[in-house]
This record gives structure tokens, C-alpha cells and sequence, in this order.
């Protein structure tokens, strides 16, 4: 028992020590940006509980079923979907949630198409827009030249782990693609099928929250209905957080393999993945002079 209350205590002790080194780190920008989130978190559950989660609840379904009823509904969140897809946007995988809870299952097929389609409109957007800037930079990169020089050697399995990975976030993950040369829009399309099982998911979860969520039909349901319910939204987070980790542990599986390897053009591919966020077409440089 004393020991692993020790292993807990020198784990937080680390997470803490690892949080504060980053937010050090962090540019003046960052640091706002960084309390803004916590800011707006704070008065947002500040606000669920001064009105109720009920209430929240059931304006939501109200709303979903107005949208649901229009006779291209469906179209503004595919609209929503694609604007989302572009950084710094998050959100993909609430607009997901809300396919769901919008359109039941059926809810999937556009949640799908928004995803490939907001995907490949961002690769394409990118890669035009700022191929000269790319070509500049990664001309002077030893990290990412290995890191494209890898992912030429390797092909799509690579290319498909990244993709499905968990890290970076859907819109700065349709970013690094753009980044990488080497990824054609064809191979950057099929990996994205890949992620089409957690849409699925997350579709499913959205579809059941909503039952949830409507007063009239959650008082039609017996106990035991809400509790099938209730487990199955949980069950769905849980495989997507199972599936989402056991990705990430590839991941970095990979990660540590190339960092193993003795080339150094492997070790430097590993140091690009890691330090993701200094994509050409991320990182603050390339954003403050647009």
C-alpha cells in the first residue's frame, strides 16, 4: 500500500514538475491563450450549474430537432464540419457527437463525408497556398527531411498510424500532412478512411445522449431502459479512449524504434514527430505573417 502511494505521489510529482517545465516554455501568447481556456472551461461550468444540466439538455435536443427538420439540415453541420477541420478550430469530435444527436445513426453518413471532405479541402488548401514557404523551410530542416525521407521509405502503413493517432488534434493533424511532401493527396485520402470506425463511434454516443437528453422521451423509459442507455454512452467513451490509447502507444512505439535505430536520419524523424507542433504549417512563424 506505502509503495504504491509512493509510486502515485512520485508520479504526480513528475506530471507536475513536466506541466510547470512546459508552461515556461510557452510564449507570452501561448500563456494567454493557455488561461483564456481555463477561463472560458470555468464560467462554462459555472453556467451548467446555474442552469442545469436538464435544461441545457433538453434546449440542445430542441435545437438538434429544429436543424434535423429543415430540408438541408444536415448541410450546415457538414459546412460547420469543414470549417472545424481548419487550424487553430477544434471541435471535430463534439460535431461528431452532435451528428449523432441530430440524426440517430443515419447521423453517420454525413458526419463521414464532413470529415473526408473537410480533410481533403484543408490538405489542398494548404499545399497551394503555401508550397513555397513548405519548400523554403524543409529545405533548411534537417529533422523534417529525415522525417519525409522515412515516410517516403516506409509508405501508407506509417502514414495511416499518424493519421489514426490521437495527437495532434484532427485540424492540426490535417496541417501536418500538408506539411510533409512526401504524403500525396491520394495516400492522405485513404488514410483518413481509417479513422471512419471512431466517427462511428462517436456518431453512436451522440445518438445516445439524445434519448438522454429529451424530458418526453427519457419519462417514457423504465429504469432499466435508462440504465442500457446510460451504459452504452459510457461503454462507447470507453472504447473510444481504449482505441484512442492503444494508437498512441503505437505511436510512440514507433517513435521509440526510430530513436533505436542506429541512422541518424531515424533518430531525427523521431525528433520531428515529437516536436509536431513545429510544422511548417502549424507553428506561430507560419501563422503570424499570413
Amino acid at each position: 500500500m506505502l509503495v504504491a502511494l509512493s509510486r502515485a505521489a512520485c508520479f504526480v510529482k513528475g506530471l507536475l514538475q513536466s506541466t510547470s517545465s512546459r508552461y515556461q516554455k510557452l510564449s507570452l501568447v501561448g500563456k494567454a491563450l493557455l488561461w483564456f481556456i481555463l477561463f472560458f472551461y470555468f464560467c462554462l461550468a459555472t453556467f451548467i450549474v446555474v442552469v442545469t444540466p436538464a435544461c441545457i439538455a433538453q434546449f440542445t435536443y430542441d435545437t438538434a430537432q429544429d436543424i434535423r427538420h429543415l430540408p438541408y439540415g444536415y448541410t450546415i453541420l457538414i459546412v460547420v464540419m469543414i470549417a472545424a477541420s481548419f487550424p487553430p478550430f477544434i471541435g471535430h469530435i463534439t460535431l461528431l457527437n452532435v451528428f449523432g444527436f441530430t440524426y440517430g445513426l443515419q447521423g453517420f453518413f454525413p458526419a463521414a463525408f464532413g470529415s473526408l471532405a473537410g480533410s481533403a479541402i484543408v490538405f489542398v488548401t494548404l499545399r497551394s497556398m503555401f508550397s513555397n514557404r513548405l519548400h523554403s523551410w524543409t529545405s533548411t530542416n534537417e529533422k523534417w527531411q529525415a522525417l519525409e525521407a522515412v515516410i517516403r521509405s516506409r509508405g501508407m502503413p506509417l502514414i495511416i498510424l499518424i493519421r489514426i493517432s490521437s495527437f495532434p488534434p484532427w485540424a492540426w493533424s490535417n496541417s501536418l500532412f500538408a506539411s510533409i511532401a512526401p504524403v500525396s493527396l491520394f495516400q492522405f485520402f485513404i488514410a483518413t478512411w481509417f479513422i471512419l470506425p471512431k466517427v462511428m463511434v462517436y456518431v453512436f454516443i451522440g445518438s445516445r445522449i439524445a434519448r438522454l437528453s429529451d424530458g418526453k422521451q427519457r419519462n417514457h423509459m423504465d429504469t432499466q431502459t435508462k440504465i442500457i442507455n446510460s451504459l452504452l454512452v459510457v461503454g462507447g467513451i470507453l472504447v473510444s479512449v481504449l482505441a484512442s490509447s492503444l494508437v498512441y502507444h503505437f505511436m510512440q512505439k514507433e517513435i521509440k524504434r526510430l530513436h533505436d535505430s542506429p541512422s541518424e536520419r531515424d533518430e531525427l524523424a523521431a525528433e520531428a514527430l515529437e516536436a509536431a507542433e513545429e510544422a511548417p504549417l502549424l507553428g506561430y512563424n507560419s501563422t503570424s505573417s499570413l
